[in-house]
């Protein structure tokens, strides 16, 4: 049971390596400048080692903002009867990505997608999932249509806080950012 545990800490090493050299080499080279090789020896792995954990380049890029929404999801779909989206997110908000490392990870993330507009683009098209997501689930709070203006605009919102949050406050200092976002989605989420 103990090797067990080795082997997925292991396994958890080297996909965290592979993800951080991807970032890294795409906010400074670029992503298409950027091979599998490249990131393989970046990361002290075999280039077969990266797409074992990778099939495409994409996933690298996007694994960290992937990780994000399906924590969010999970979160969301585990809240107990009668509790609310927003105090979920408020939650979520104030844990996710606390590992001191995360805020440079974070800040090379934000420069490989302002360094590479089809990265940019595809987090947005993921962003838009997850916005639908949001605005069936708000709807169902609210008790208003899925398609309705309301839940689209609150869901969008929430998008944009927590793109924002999380993309500037770290973990432990995020208090206060989480706090006025958490009074104006109350705000938003009242008025739909």
């Amino acid at each position: 049971m103990a090797e067990l545990g080795l082997r997925e800490r292991s396994k958890a090493r080297r996909r965290a390596a592979i993800i951080r050299a991807g970032i890294q080499l795409f906010a400074e080279r670029g992503y298409h400048a950027t091979t599998v090789a490249d990131i393989a020896a970046a990361a002290e792995v075999a280039p077969r080692t990266v797409a074992m954990y990778f099939p495409t380049k994409q996933d690298i890029a996007m694994a960290r903002f992937s990780a994000g929404i399906a924590s969010l999801r999970e979160a969301l779909a585990s809240r107990r009867p009668n509790e609310r989206v927003s105090d979920v997110l408020g939650r979520w908000l104030l844990t996710s990505q606390s590992e001191p490392e995360d805020r440079e990870l974070t800040r090379l993330a934000r420069r490989m997608f302002a360094a590479n507009p089809e990265l940019a683009a595809l987090r947005q098209a993921h962003l838009a999932a997850a916005v639908s997501d949001g605005a069936n689930l708000i709807a169902a709070d609210t008790g208003r249509d899925p398609g309705a203006i309301g839940p689209r605009l609150a869901a969008a919102a929430i998008a944009a806080f927590v793109m924002e949050v999380v993309d500037t406050e770290p973990a432990g200092e995020r208090a206060e950012a989480v706090a006025a976002a958490m009074r104006f989605i109350e705000a938003g989420l009242a008025a739909v």
